[in-house]
């Protein structure tokens, strides 16, 4: 067990002064999920969530992402005891990622399993390096994915994929991910090419990346019809912020792509 923190939260400032917060596994040597580090990810998403910056990178050191979850927080529960685990990684992790009001970049570079992945899907975009392995193998110990993976696994790659893929257990290399529309893109050079994306992201119009997100929940939540009908209120509120007045402005006197955005 590491005896630094599990998990570690930083913020930085693109160049043009937008905050990026990164959350990294740091738990060697597999950044299994114990208590230490769940707890650890937990207070890093609450500071996250209480603060948020213009965009978020999840990723990890290390040699793999994670080995999965420390088996032993499995063992000796009782049904509401395991139907209460699963209640508090939603309400304190899974749920607080997608609730943030900024994009979520999933960076894996190597092996990641079980609740890594699950985390990933929670995610917006989601990157992998070309080693990069994928699974969701709870069935080893009698499980099902209980973190939203099989759901969000569908979502993204159909219902029959997210069945293969937790049913098998086995594991799936990042070019596959990405030929069923799981993991976004693939880089040889992940780091570099993550915080290039997590830079644009941030600079960009946060509020309007807040509202895309809200829409597209609306859509899962109630399909096209309700996302519809969230749309104008959500969008027509953008209309008060100062980066649609000032990029508005900017099309209409020097042309498109030339906004700066702050934010607000």
């Amino acid at each position: 067990m590491s005896d630094t923190k599990p998990t570690r939260l930083t913020r930085e400032f693109t160049e043009a002064g937008a905050e990026i917060a990164t959350i990294t596994l740091a738990h060697p040597p597999l950044n299994l999920f114990d208590r230490a580090l769940i707890d650890s990810l937990i207070a890093d998403l609450a500071a996250v969530t209480a603060e948020p910056p213009r965009a978020v990178l999840i990723n990890a050191e290390g040699k793999v992402v994670s080995g999965g979850v420390d088996v032993n927080i499995f063992d000796g529960r009782s049904v509401e005891e395991g139907a209460q685990l699963w209640r508090e990684l939603f309400e304190q992790i899974i749920h607080p990622i997608e609730a943030l009001p900024c994009p979520v970049v999933f960076a894996a570079h190597g092996l990641t399993l079980t609740a890594a992945f699950e985390i990933s899907l929670a995610c917006d975009i989601i990157l992998a390096a070309p080693k990069a392995k994928f699974g969701l193998v709870e069935t080893v110990v009698g499980l099902t994915p209980s973190m939203g993976g099989p759901q969000r696994l569908a979502e993204r790659a159909g219902s029959g994929r997210a069945r293969e893929f937790v049913m098998t257990a086995d594991l799936y290399d990042a070019a596959t991910m990405a030929e069923w529309g799981v993991v976004n893109a693939v880089h040889d050079d992940l780091a570099p090419a993550a915080l290039a994306l997590v830079t644009r992201l941030a600079d960009g119009p946060t509020r309007a990346h807040a509202a895309t997100k809200q829409i597209i929940e609306a859509w899962r939540s109630g399909g096209v019809a309700h996302a519809d009908s969230v749309t104008p209120e959500v969008s027509g509120a953008l209309f008060a912020t100062e980066d649609l007045r000032g990029a508005v402005r900017s099309f209409l006197e020097i042309g498109p792509g030339k906004a700066t955005y702050r934010g607000e």
